[in-house]
């Protein structure tokens, strides 16, 4: 990491396969930023987040200070059941559970990106498939996003 816990920032797209075992080669350099240990869960959009251990912890405070609604018990119940954590083995590979694998749809080819505090895994296919649905909208959300700041 850069110095100080937390002072990192995961980034980069990379592609690689998953086995019949569920195992995914993650580059050195993230593995690096990763860390040792971390946690892999389910991801929105049928994706999968993958996060270094002391931003997990992060993400767990926060949710201990969500209400106790409905909508706040459902998503702490589809993100926490599918979390495991995990530790690389000698060839750098994540073993992925079956259950996670089911849900990202992850056969063979797979995308690995990196998004600020932790990394998502697509299917080649539906990350494919993103780009092309929202290439002509990335414009218009950045200006949205950074109206302010331009």
């Amino acid at each position: 990491m850069w110095g100080k816990v937390g002072d990192f920032m995961l980034m980069g797209e990379y592609h690689h396969t998953i086995d019949e075992k569920g195992r995914l080669t993650i580059p050195s350099k993230i593995r690096y930023e990763l860390g040792e240990n971390f946690v892999i869960t389910r991801g929105l959009d049928n994706c999968l987040f993958i996060y270094p251990n002391e931003e997990w912890k992060n993400i767990i405070a926060k949710y201990r200070n969500l209400p106790n609604t409905k909508d706040a018990r459902n998503f702490m119940r589809f993100f926490l059941s599918g979390a495991s954590e995990c530790i690389f083995d000698k060839q750098g590979r994540a073993n992925i559970t079956a259950p996670l694998v089911s849900y990202a749809n992850l056969t063979k080819e797979c995308v690995i990106i990196g998004v600020n505090d932790h990394l998502e895994i697509w299917s080649k296919d539906r990350w494919e498939n993103f780009m092309q649905e929202n290439e002509d909208n990335f414009s218009d959300i950045a200006d949205h996003l950074f109206a302010s700041e331009l």
